[in-house]
């Protein structure tokens, strides 16, 4: 093969998406059309000369790389044997370049994918394809978020349309109301996992169904409805077309429950009574729910349903009021709407939530379907979220775990290879703290310098740096810091102790509320003393994160407790030696043991507080207090040169956590509590 060839096999695989040397590659041989493509491989390969890519040295990196992705792709992981998997989501978070979500769900989602190919799962994912993907951010001279929807280009990204032996798109219907929809997909590999994403937009589809797929979350409550059936009806429509087969349906998050009824319908054309087909689909499916809050579970009104949904309800020889009953609390409720979350749990042999908090919160929201039940036994379980430490881990830190503890790339999930944490020497553990430090304040001064949003720069690479970087949803409270603003300003600005804060994050494009925060962010930015001491990075996108997660010294969450269904940025910092200081909220309660990083307040209810103005004044306090008494003075108080008190809690959150909250970890737990049961 030609360099040229090796190359083009490695870019049409999003293994470079989780490996350094590949990226860093893709990068070199293009780096303006690799940079101006949000970090996409294909592009930079296009424009790539022959003689760039046949200088010796760039061709020993090829073979290299090359030859990493071979034995990557030829070494079977240790869950091989597991059930044929079918996962379905409405977003995945692979790579910056391919902006196919919007947040924690989609991120989880494709780092699922990543886990699941390391491990070799026999796995299948279902999603969109959503042209407009999630919105470039930019902003107006008052700090007022901008949206706008660079469309994507399949054919700049390493992705096959499929098609039949006659070369025709191949294509699958599905019906909303009286309307045909005709759907193709487009195949990404993820390593050894596939992942198809369905396509509404083409010639064959009128002009108002066309876009249907093409913008995540849309519209209003008909649009995303149609969305749902797509997802669910028509994912499950194609892998049949493909002749892909699953011994398990893994339902992500309620927007995919119709393929529950599509399953039925299967079963049922078969021959199968109603019950027997409801059997089989319940023996074969499993549903996890990730929303804290009753409110944010997808609802929809009886008549909208029924007029989408009545070939199927047709299907399956239902009355209107049976076909209602699966996805209500109480079925005899004819005023009740629909709820996909009911869907999910009715007809699935397994539930779970994301975090072990998380699945107390599913028991008792969902404790009114169980009526002959405690809450304590609602059978919702709880897998906590993981993430894909390949994906996160910057590759200074990875160099540090290879030369100091062992074979990073092999052992990175077992305990054992972290626990060696603690033979190595103080000096060089903050080594690798001050090096990840300094690397982000350049990445971000370089940042800051392109942006909409202007802002000074005064960050400093030896000062202790905070992060808070996700979803501007309301609930996670991202102003926390500046509710008294006094107080914020003498910490930030100790001359002898400062402090400097990093932000960054989207708000929904239709929550004015996410986008007043930040707004009131940027204001606190133009002001003393927070100018040049408070940063937001605008476009917030796993670059971004990747950056933010490995150079931040802590990470700050602080959301409504117990909103935070998992939180999972906070498990990408301690691979870096980053400390969490957070609510006990998510994962955070599982993985907080008082020396391996900082709680804001105590574990003492599940329950949002009856009065949240209060809440954000005690937590406010708590948040203060921690950062005054322990925060600065442990990071500022050294002994030749080195922090040591920090440096304890460093190793202890590097021993215990990355591989704990590792997705290897997650997927191995769905493996063997839910795929395999």
């Amino acid at each position: 093969m030609t360099t040229r060839q090796k190359l083009e096999a490695v870019s049409q695989n999003l293994w470079w998406s989780w490996n350094p040397n590949a990226r860093d590659l893709f990068r070199d041989i293009a780096p303006d059309v690799y940079e101006s493509s949000t970090h996409a491989p294909l592009a930079a390969l296009k424009a790539a000369s022959d003689d760039t890519l046949n200088d010796a040295k760039v061709a020993d990196r090829i073979d290299a790389v090359y030859a990493d992705f071979r034995s990557y792709m030829e070494t079977p992981g240790s869950k091989a044997d597991a059930p044929a998997t079918a996962y379905f989501c409405m977003e995945y978070g692979l790579h910056e370049s391919l902006a196919l979500y919007s947040g924690g769900l989609g991120i989880l989602a494709g780092d699922h994918c990543k886990a699941a190919s390391d491990l070799s799962v026999p796995f299948t994912a279902v999603g969109l394809l959503l042209r407009d993907g999630y919105f470039k951010q930019k902003f107006d001279s008052v700090g007022w978020q901008v949206e706008e929807y660079p469309v994507l280009d399949p054919a700049e990204h390493p992705m096959t349309l499929l098609t039949g032996r006659n070369g025709e798109p191949r294509r699958v219907t599905v019906h909303l109301g009286d309307e045909p929809l005709r759907l193709q997909a487009w195949e990404l590999n993820v390593g050894r996992t596939r992942l198809l994403l369905l396509d509404s937009d083409h010639d064959e589809n009128p002009a108002h169904l066309r876009p249907l797929t093409r913008k995540l979350y849309q519209g209003d409550r008909r649009i995303r409805l149609q969305q749902e059936i797509v997802l669910g009806i028509g994912g499950l429509r194609m892998l049949r077309a493909l002749n892909s087969a699953a011994e398990v349906y893994h339902l992500n998050e309620g927007h995919c429950a119709f393929l529950l009824f599509e399953l039925m319908r299967e079963r049922m054309a078969t021959g199968e009574t109603r019950e027997q087909a409801e059997q089989w689909v319940h023996d074969h499916c499993v549903f996890t729910t990730h929303t804290p809050v009753l409110a944010g579970h997808d609802r929809f009104e009886p008549d909208l349903l029924l007029g989408q949904l009545w070939k199927m309800r047709d299907a399956l020889h239902l009355s209107n009021e049976q076909i209602l009953a699966y996805g209500r609390v109480k079925p005899d409720d004819h005023q009740e709407w629909f709820t996909m979350t009911v869907l999910g749990l009715n007809l699935t042999r397994a539930a779970n939530g994301v975090s072990k908090l998380n699945g107390e919160v599913a028991r008792e929201q969902w404790s009114q379907l169980y009526p002959d039940r405690p809450t304590s036994e609602v059978p919702i379980g709880h897998v906590t979220n993981g993430i894909h430490l390949p994906t996160w881990t910057a590759q200074p830190a990875r160099e540090f775990a290879s030369k100091h503890l062992g074979d990073w790339e092999a052992d990175r999930i077992a305990p054992t290879f972290w626990q060696k944490i603690d033979k190595v020497s103080d000096a060089d553990v903050w080594a690798l703290r001050s090096a990840l430090r300094k690397r982000l304040v350049d990445f971000a001064k370089q940042h800051v310098a392109s942006q909409t949003m202007k802002q000074t720069f005064g960050l400093d690479p030896d000062t202790l740096t905070i992060g808070f970087a996700r979803r501007f949803a309301t609930y996670k409270r991202a102003p926390l810091f500046f509710h008294d603003v006094e107080r914020a300003g003498k910490i930030l600005s100790n001359a002898d102790r400062p402090v400097q804060l990093l932000y960054a994050g989207k708000a929904h494009p239709a929550d004015e509320g996410g986008k007043r925060f930040i707004q009131q962010i940027y204001g606190m930015t133009q002001e003393a003393p927070f100018e040049g001491r408070v940063l937001f990075l605008e476009n917030y996108n796993m670059e971004i994160g990747r950056m933010l997660v490995s150079g931040c010294d802590v990470w700050l969450n602080n959301p409504r407790r117990p909103m935070e269904a998992s939180g999972t940025s906070g498990q990408k910092v301690s691979a870096h030696g980053g400390l969490n200081l957070s609510i006990l909220d998510g994962w955070w309660p599982e993985g907080y043991d008082g020396s391996n990083g900082w709680s804001i307040g105590d574990d003492d209810s599940a329950q949002i507080a009856s009065d949240p103005s209060k809440q954000d004044r005690d937590d406010a306090e708590f948040l203060y207090s921690t950062i005054e008494n322990s925060v600065v003075p442990e990071f500022y108080d050294r002994t030749d040169g080195v922090p040591s008190r920090w440096v304890a809690r460093m190793k202890n959150a590097m021993r215990e956590l990355p591989a704990q909250f590792s997705s290897e970890r997650m997927v191995a737990d769905y493996v063997d509590q839910m795929y395999d049961a």
